[in-house]
């Protein structure tokens, strides 16, 4: 099974100081997914919030450094999912401007045979990283 990582989890799982680094570090070691995907979205969504300095305060070279270094790693392995969809391609269930990425990623997962993982437990048909 090959995991899509939206921006939050790949954050928590790339960023050690974050508030559930150790939650997906606990599913990384129980469950042991092989495999994990990032896109450009998530990718520039993790050095665009690692680099906001009220929130972290790292600089954009350190943030994009930190996740190259994540994505090198050999367990669990990365993939990277290019992204062609446009915005016909949003679900139904999107109705407000929080769930735009999210509906985006999800379907975007689903057409590379993925499932988006995820914290937050509003996104239908994502898979919710335990606690």
């Amino acid at each position: 099974m090959i995991y899509l990582l939206d921006v939050n989890a790949l954050v928590a799982l790339g960023f050690q100081q974050h508030e559930f680094h150790h939650r997906m570090a606990s599913w990384i070691g129980r469950d042991r997914p092989s495999h994990l995907a990032t896109c450009s979205i998530t990718e520039l969504g993790f050095v665009r919030v690692l680099s906001q300095a009220a929130a972290y305060g790292l600089s954009i070279t350190q943030a994009r450094v930190l996740l190259l270094r994540l994505k090198r790693s050999e367990f669990p392995q990365f993939t990277f999912v290019s992204d062609e969809h446009d915005v016909s391609r949003l679900p139904a269930w999107v109705k407000t401007a929080a769930h735009v990425t999210d509906g985006h990623l999800a379907e975007l997962a689903k057409a590379h045979t993925a499932v988006l993982a995820t914290l937050d437990r509003r996104i239908p048909g994502a898979f919710l990283v335990p606690e």
